[in-house]
């Protein structure tokens, strides 16, 4: 670890070899206790959102709108700053795979390239990220983002691996040339196989589960009988990290049922939750609301749309994680920003993630790339006003989101508990050791109540440098490490705010 072989330097910007075994006893403890399975079968422990990543074609995208390439929209480090200062703890990278779409399936080194830099931003935030492949070998991303559109030529369209098994062998090498590379990744907590496996309506136009698989069941149309190979590939070299599962039909909730589970034990089953279509895609005139009543199924008979319907929707993620002892994760899911109750489905929908112990990452978190401003729907930070296309100071739908976003606790810089005779008496920010310091330093924090605590760096100039605690803790004493990753020299400020208190010191970091 880079880390561990600069505060080994010894007397190197006043880090000591003492210095040097304080951080390593705290990453060694931190590392031993967080596993990355935990994450995802220990209640709800990460809370984000998704990014978008396509290839770029410029014949279609022209020079500007989705950004030089090869892949974009382009997201920025201050970007995914930003993304964790509001709480957030994990982006679901939702990218193009490592493999060509073509034959020769080989590795497409561009994207390689990409990914690992969204990694290195996401790492730098002090995030986590699952990766996850919408395209790879016999699969474009055209079927998955815009079947029916007809702003592309139907030349792009490719969903051969449904009819292929060659492209379904190169989905399998794919996976396992991935999980190779990243496996030792300590921000990399999940690879999710498919983005939206939808062979039922690429090629069948197959909407009632029960007649896809009566029919198509163990065929290559069949979901079930590729994902086991791909997860048999990945435990060939990479036996811990958690992947993820969704079901076909876009991974909707009607469909988890018919997901069969493999023996695999660290597995998580996804589904993408965007029910009722018909209000979470409702362009204007805004004639549906949160609660309301309308046709929720286009079955011609209008339902009662509110929290009981979203509970009844959700005993299908009950009935399956019952039947199986498995968890489910919420890896998509959202509503346009305009729609009448949005704010109190989100807040309905999000408690009740949160009451199963699900993890979930809301569609999307948008980059800043201002071509792409427009393209907004789904930003809630542009408020509800359609017409609005620049952020906007708070909304209700936004102050829903960072609630439950403030609940995270866990993020890979480690926090440890530090065990001492008796409970704290005080709220107490201890001085950082060592400092100063030119690598990783060590902040110990002192809580005699359950509060809600947060912990942040700040330059002097009092512009936020890191959020390094965002979290409710119970009565304890507590130590977080901050890495500066590529800040300057100089004097710096640690906040504790709980409640009421503010707690602060300084400290100096030596390049």
């Amino acid at each position: 670890m880079v880390a561990r072989q600069e505060a080994s330097r010894k007397h190197s910007g006043g880090v000591t070899m003492r210095a040097f075994m304080v951080l390593l006893c705290v990453y060694s403890a931190a590392e031993a206790a967080m596993d990355k399975w935990t994450l995802w079968a220990d209640g709800t422990r990460l809370r984000g959102a998704n990014i978008y990543q396509r290839r770029v074609y410029p014949e279609l995208d022209g020079p500007e709108f989705m950004g030089p390439g090869p892949v974009g929209p382009p997201y920025t480090q201050e970007g995914f700053y930003r993304l964790a200062a509001l709480g957030a703890n994990y982006v679901n990278i939702s990218h193009p795979g490592l493999f060509t779409e073509t034959p020769p399936y080989v590795p497409d080194l561009e994207v390689q390239e990409h990914l690992d830099s969204l990694l290195a931003m996401i790492a730098e935030a002090d995030m986590f990220a699952v990766i996850s492949f919408r395209t790879g070998p016999g699969r474009a991303e055209f079927s998955v983002c815009c079947l029916g559109d007809d702003w592309f030529d139907e030349s792009y369209l490719n969903d051969e691996v449904w009819k292929d098994s060659a492209a379904q062998d190169a989905w399998v090498d794919m996976w396992r040339y991935t999980a190779q590379r990243y496996r030792d990744n300590p921000i990399v907590v999940g690879y999710d196989l498919m983005v939206e496996p939808n062979s039922n309506e690429v090629w069948l136009d197959v909407w009632d589960p029960e007649e896809f698989y009566e029919k198509y069941g163990g065929t290559l149309y069949d979901w079930n009988q590729l994902y086991p190979r791909i997860t048999a590939a990945i435990r060939e070299v990479d036996p811990d990290t958690p992947i993820l599962v969704g079901c076909m039909a876009y991974s909707a909730v009607e469909w988890l049922p018919y997901l069969k589970p493999t023996e695999d034990r660290r597995t998580v089953y996804v589904v993408h939750q965007y029910a009722p279509y018909v209000y979470t895609h409702q362009e204007p005139p805004l004639i549906r609301s949160y609660p309301g009543v309308f046709d929720t199924d286009w079955d011609g008979v209008d339902d009662r749309f509110d929290r009981t319907w979203l509970e009844d929707l959700l005993s299908t993620v009950d009935n399956f994680m019952a039947t199986y002892g498995v968890p489910v994760a919420v890896n998509e899911f959202g509503v346009m920003r305009w729609e009448p109750g949005a704010a109190k489905f989100m807040d309905d929908q999000m408690d009740l993630f949160e009451q199963r112990g699900m993890n979930y990452a809301l569609w999307v978190w948008a980059p800043s790339w201002k071509p792409m401003a427009e393209e907004d729907a789904f930003n809630f930070r542009h408020g509800p006003d359609p017409d609005c296309h620049t952020d906007v100071a708070t909304s209700e739908l936004m102050d829903v989101i960072l609630k439950y976003w403030k609940r995270n606790m866990v993020r890979p810089s480690p926090v440890e508990e530090v065990t001492r005779d008796g409970l704290p008496g005080e709220f107490a920010l201890g001085q950082n050791y060592p400092n100063p310091f030119n690598s990783y330093t060590a902040i110990e924090f002192s809580v005699p109540r359950k509060e809600f605590v947060v912990l942040r760096v700040f330059d002097l100039l009092g512009e936020e440098v890191a959020t390094l605690v965002a979290g409710k803790f119970p009565p304890g004493r507590y130590r977080a490490v901050w890495n500066p990753g590529r800040s300057a020299s100089g004097v710096y400020c640690c906040r504790l705010e709980a409640g009421h208190v503010v707690r602060t010191r300084k400290f100096v970091l030596v390049r």
